[in-house]
């Protein structure tokens, strides 16, 4: 397979697309239900080798209820489907064929509501107002135990899909938040404006798997305590990966995380070396290091603009954080100079712009780390748009800080399992697909479950091709019998 940071960035099909068998189900045993074969129980009924962090139960509604499981496995179906709040259940619930399939019938919207409830934790809200420095009004409350166990959940689906993609040993981690507009009262303001919540994602991009989410309210800096996310994605990471590297904008930039990074005997990661590239932010110093470069040290890169000229080149400078431990290389700083053509200004006014990439590795040539570096808007950024655009994401449904956390997180373990789904059982065509594409060729198609001669048949309604690749799925897919 070909990597992210190698400059080959097409993926190998017949490693991605090598079949295991894949169920459409989550929860509290969520990489049991994903991606184990079915096995029987000594009665000859179907089950599912199950194992996780935040229960023991098979997901069955019984007399007391649905379970974490159950909730968990109908929250990832509601997104699946296309649900954008809580209320979209009852459409879900109305649906008896779709209750055969997954064995159990889809909770109410109340029930629904009362389990995102359980995720909030006042008290870790008001512990977090403590902590804060006098001068700050931010802050980041602490997980309580039930959204820790939901993250459990989406590292052992990571877990389990990475045996399936045992050939994968790169992992690229990268880090960047992103605004959830919201009119609830209890929204605060964002550094554009708007009302709403700014949560901090990081992605497994060779994968397109979301390693760790930090919801967070919208007048968290992005630059306030990265390092809490980067250490959940690293941990987050199965043990079949040998190398690894790190991307981030301006907002990585930030003392302890880079410390960490360059710290090969860190604590709370992989030991060895962690190559990373991050936006450097531009201070009075660095900037007139930048101005100091000759031009003969600038090299035109990337694709030709009609009216901007893009150029590179190595900067001498050496920063007065004091970030590298003693005995390790500088780190390295390449700048980044966008000059208008024919006396154009940008929208600042100026004719120039510069910017300017931080990083530890030193054997690529500038331009290659730059373009590897920006690659990162295709992973990252991509992710926020899914989530927030495709799946549940975009419409907060609560006034609870830890309901709405909870939300992001089962919206994270949708986005992981559609990619598992595409990754395990469907066509390589299909590898970039997104959700929307996703329900219009498969999840949205007639059908209709008939049970005959102690059988159940799913007839659809379908052209040959299209039942050529629902065949093909399904036996990857394993339903109730």
């Amino acid at each position: 397979m070909q990597f992210a940071y190698d400059g080959g960035h097409a993926p190998n099909a017949e490693a991605l697309t090598d079949r295991v068998p894949i169920t459409v189900r989550s929860g509290s045993q969520a990489a049991g239900r994903i991606l184990d074969r079915p096995g029987r129980d000594p009665a000859g009924r179907a089950s599912v080798p199950f194992f996780g962090a935040a229960g023991q139960r098979a997901a069955t509604r019984g007399r007391q209820g649905y379970d974490e499981a159950t909730f968990v496995e109908s929250f990832v179906i509601l997104n699946a489907a296309g649900g954008e709040c809580v209320d979209d259940f009852a459409h879900l619930r109305s649906d008896t064929g779709l209750a055969e399939l997954i064995g159990h019938e889809l909770p109410s919207a109340e029930a629904a509501r009362k389990f995102l409830n359980a995720f909030h934790a006042e008290e870790k809200l008001q512990e977090a107002q403590q902590r804060r420095l006098p001068d700050t009004t931010a802050y980041i409350p602490e997980e309580n135990r039930a959204l820790e166990g939901l993250g459990r959940v989406n590292r052992d689906l990571i877990q389990r899909l990475g045996e399936r993609c045992a050939d994968q040993k790169i992992a690229t981690v990268d880090q960047d938040a992103t605004i959830i507009e919201s009119r609830k009262r209890e929204a605060l303001y964002t550094y554009e404006g708007s009302r709403g919540y700014q949560p901090m994602l990081a992605v497994w991009a060779e994968m397109d798997v979301v390693l760790a989410d930090e919801f967070r309210d919208g007048n968290v800096p992005a630059q306030m305590a990265p390092l809490t996310v980067a250490q959940a994605a690293f941990a987050a990471l199965p043990n079949t990966v040998t190398s690894y590297y790190y991307r981030g904008d301006s907002a990585c930039h930030e003392n302890k995380l880079l410390r960490w990074l360059l710290n090969e005997k860190r604590a709370d990661g992989p030991a060895g070396f962690i190559g990373f590239a991050v936006s450097a932010r531009m201070s009075d110093a660095l900037h007139a290091a930048i101005l100091e470069v000759p031009e003969s040290g600038w090299k035109a890169y990337g694709k030709p603009e009609p009216d901007v000229d893009r150029e590179c080149a190595e900067v001498v400078f050496v920063s007065n954080e004091e970030l590298e431990p003693k005995g390790a290389k500088p780190l390295r700083y390449v700048a980044i100079r966008l000059r208008k053509r024919q006396g154009g200004l940008f929208a600042d006014g100026s004719s120039v712009l510069h910017f300017a990439v931080l990083s530890n590795i030193w054997d690529w040539e500038p331009v290659k780390l730059i373009e590897w570096h920006r690659e990162k808007a295709g992973t990252i950024e991509g992710a926020h748009d899914v989530l927030k655009n495709e799946l549940a994401t975009g419409v907060l449904p609560s006034k609870y800080f830890g309901a709405n956390a909870a939300w992001l997180r089962l919206a994270v373990i949708s986005y992981n399992v559609l990619t598992a789904l595409k990754r395990l059982a469907l066509p390589a065509d299909l590898l970039r697909a997104r959700p929307k594409r996703l329900r219009f060729l498969i999840f949205y198609t007639a059908g209709r479950l008939v049970h005959h001669a102690r059988q159940m048949r799913l007839r659809l309604a379908k052209e040959a091709e299209g039942i050529v690749l629902w065949l093909e799925a399904l036996r990857f897919l394993p339903l109730q019998t």
